[in-house]
């Protein structure tokens, strides 16, 4: 990653809502990494943070051998902010006592302001009442040296507490989620005020940063890049050109597995508009013929994966080699591919090469979207040209439709889910909602129902419309269509694609700490 002065560094102690303290640190204009506590001592002395933020975690301080972070963090001289367990291992390890409670609180509470503090300065003034959000079975019960009361609720007489003289800074609620109004306020003062980090976080500056450190790890070699036709894939390679020029050919692989007419759209705009070496690969057949019938989704990422990495083998040779492979990895692909001991905020994506390439294609990786999260990268897209439409495009990640397609895969399958979820579709543009939604697909489900379809009864499959809301794909809550939406798409899925004759609605929300829908 590219070194930046001043970084916000995050130690995860493995909650769930991790990843929107680093979103909430981002939108205020200051750069974060996180980092798990395994590795944070290391972390710590190769960041040289300005300041630090303690997460939550599912663990108890009072259970032996629970996290700790490192003593480095305390004795640096920069400002520390500790969030539900980390609250409560900074006092712990700074001479303060955590108990099991007996009046645990999870959800909504409320917060009475009992003093100043420059963390609620211009927010939350003393004498005041506010909505928090709790999730704590320990409560602090002792602080350590130095610290005072500064909010308290219900269930935690030490609810927000701090330590002026040392920037130490602490609070047993969340205010990295919604249900905390008012709590990326309580971010900003820390970051802003509290650390005097200034808001210099922006793409135009990352994108000099980045076609520097692009050229620098290059030089002269030659870069294929992996192009999805997605977002990420895209402003990737247009980063990558920018910095490097002939250097990169792009490899757009036709694995069968696309939305409808979705190659062709792609090879038409980057010829176009971009100028970009584009090679298509029409590679559909050895990739339904390794995934026909196969069930295991785990499988199925695995087979994708190796497959994608057999065909850059086979058009790296044909361009006389290459040095590189670039893709578009995104931060939170970064994140949640690292393997936590006994917490982990989700699972690894295992069609992605986050942890590095076979060591027989003798190519490193180049990925530099590495640093963002996916609304940043959208805001990059816009910086380096590309145009609303495109940037604005829902994201379909790598295994396309083998993953919505719940069971074994066949090719009659794929083209009953391709031409189901054109006609999503094409009604969710019709209605002018595309823009309003973050994510929409069809998933063609493994269950047969039995229906009457004019005269005669079918025995054919049920289509799942999915539909969510999301700013950065972490947390997302699905869209309310009306029935009349609802009811018009069924209908003329139903009529206009063999095979299906029920249609359900997913209503399901995305919870946080997981990066894709299954």
């Amino acid at each position: 990653m590219t070194t930046h002065p001043d970084t916000v560094l995050i130690i995860d102690f493995g909650s769930q809502v991790t990843q929107l303290i680093a979103r909430r640190v981002r939108e205020a204009g200051v750069y974060c990494e996180v980092v798990p506590f395994q590795s944070a001592a290391e972390a710590f002395q190769r960041i040289r943070p300005k300041a630090v933020i303690l997460s939550g975690s599912p663990h108890s301080t009072v259970d032996i051998g629970s996290p700790r972070a490192p003593d480095a963090v305390f004795s640096a001289g920069i400002p520390v902010l500790g969030i539900c367990y980390g609250e409560q291992t900074m006092c712990a390890q700074l001479g303060g006592k955590v108990e099991t409670s007996h009046h645990r609180e999870y959800g909504r509470a409320f917060l009475e302001i009992q003093d100043d503090s420059a963390l609620f300065d211009g927010v939350w003034p003393k004498g005041t009442r506010h909505q928090v959000w709790m999730s704590h079975g320990d409560r602090v019960t002792a602080l350590p040296p130095g610290f005072r009361v500064v909010g308290t609720s219900t269930g935690a007489p030490f609810a927000a507490i701090a330590d002026e003289s040392r920037k130490f800074y602490a609070v047993q609620f969340h205010p990295e989620v919604v249900h905390t109004p008012d709590g990326a306020k309580l971010l900003r003062n820390f970051v802003h005020h509290i650390a005097g980090l200034r808001s210099d976080w922006t793409m135009a500056a990352y994108r000099e940063q980045a076609v520097e450190a692009i050229r620098k790890q290059v030089g002269k070699g030659k870069v294929i890049c992996a192009l999805s036709g997605g977002v990420d894939s895209s402003v990737a390679a247009l980063l990558i050109h920018e910095a490097v020029g002939d250097q990169l050919t792009c490899i757009l692989v036709d694995h069968g597995l696309m939305r409808k007419n979705e190659a062709a759209d792609v090879v038409a705009m980057f010829r176009q508009h971009y100028n970009l070496p584009l090679i298509l690969v029409d590679a559909a057949d050895k990739f339904i013929s390794a995934l026909e019938g196969e069930s295991d989704p785990e499988k199925k990422r695995k087979t994708i994966g190796r497959l994608f990495i057999e065909v850059f083998e086979e058009e790296a040779k044909k361009l006389g080699g290459a040095d590189f492979l670039a893709q578009g990895t995104l931060y939170p692909d970064v994140i949640e591919s690292v393997s936590f001991t006994g917490a982990t905020s989700s699972t690894i994506k295992s069609h992605h090469n986050v942890g590095g390439l076979p060591e027989r294609m003798n190519m490193k990786l180049v990925e530099p979207l590495r640093e963002l999260f996916k609304d940043e990268v959208r805001a990059l897209g816009k910086e380096l040209g590309l145009p609303d439409s495109f940037i604005g495009r829902h994201p379909f990640p790598g295994p396309g439709l083998a993953i919505r397609c719940p069971g074994g895969v066949t090719r009659e399958k794929l083209e009953i889910l391709r031409e189901a979820d054109a006609i999503y579709l094409d009604e969710i543009r019709k209605a002018g909602l595309y823009d309003a939604i973050w994510q929409a697909f069809a998933v063609l489900l493994p269950v047969q129902t039995v229906g009457v379809m004019g005269d005669g009864r079918t025995y054919d499959s049920v289509l799942a419309l999915r539909a969510v809301t999301s700013v950065d794909g972490m947390t997302a809550d699905f869209y309310h269509y009306d029935m009349e939406f609802l009811g018009r798409t069924a209908t003329r899925i139903i009529n206009e694609v063999k095979g299906i004759n029920r249609v359900v609605y997913d209503v399901t929300s995305k919870p946080p700490g997981t990066i894709e829908w299954e």
